[in-house]
């Protein structure tokens, strides 16, 4: 039976108590030892643990400071690396895998600027598998500002939506990159190296 007497037990089991009944989904592995909470806009979700980006493995994976490794849900960037996936994008785009790999370095690019060694808080969906058969944590990744990164690299048109992911952003990330496309934003524009 819990002491309901003491105000320390009675805080720690109504927070235990709200998380349960509230859908929020935390990920605790891999701690940088900072409490403190990001702010975030439209996300529901509450989380105070930080982690370090250590690596930027390719336009939507990224390596974290404790050796796991992170691939974001619900986008898509092109390969940059020769696999199975390059030969599918390659016939499924018709565009050579040079062009293709050109591309996913650009993507890569971008978010090595925009998260690596940047302190990040991992959200997992709700509801959605924790980790791909690669044993990659799956997950929404905020910087320390509050900026979404997933949505941000489809923003500036660095990555397509992942329509295979049943995720509740969805909606928003096809917005976004509606928006990228109709504004040459990124990868939808003039990139570097290629006509």
């Amino acid at each position: 039976m819990i002491n309901y007497n003491s105000r320390k037990s009675y805080a720690v089991f109504c927070f235990i108590f709200s998380m349960l009944f509230s859908g929020i989904s935390c990920d605790f592995s891999g701690k940088t030892g900072n409490t403190n909470e990001t702010s975030v806009k439209d996300r529901k979700e509450v989380t105070n643990e930080y982690f370090v980006v250590s690596k930027v493995i390719d336009g939507d994976t990224f390596k974290m400071s404790d050796g796991s490794k992170v691939r974001l849900i619900g986008i898509d960037t092109p390969e940059k690396y020769d696999s199975d996936k390059l030969d599918r994008q390659s016939d499924l785009t018709g565009r050579d895998k040079e062009t293709i790999k050109k591309l996913g370095e650009a993507a890569s690019e971008f978010v090595r600027k925009l998260v690596e060694g940047k302190r990040v808080t991992l959200v997992r969906e709700t509801g959605y598998e924790d980790k791909d058969r690669y044993n990659r944590l799956l997950r929404y990744v905020y910087l320390e500002d509050g900026t979404f990164v997933n949505a941000r690299i489809i923003e500036e048109g660095y990555a397509n939506v992942y329509n295979a992911a049943s995720v509740s952003k969805i909606g928003e990330f096809r917005r976004l990159e509606k928006e990228a496309r109709e504004n040459k934003r990124g990868l939808w524009g003039e990139v570097d190296g290629l006509k």
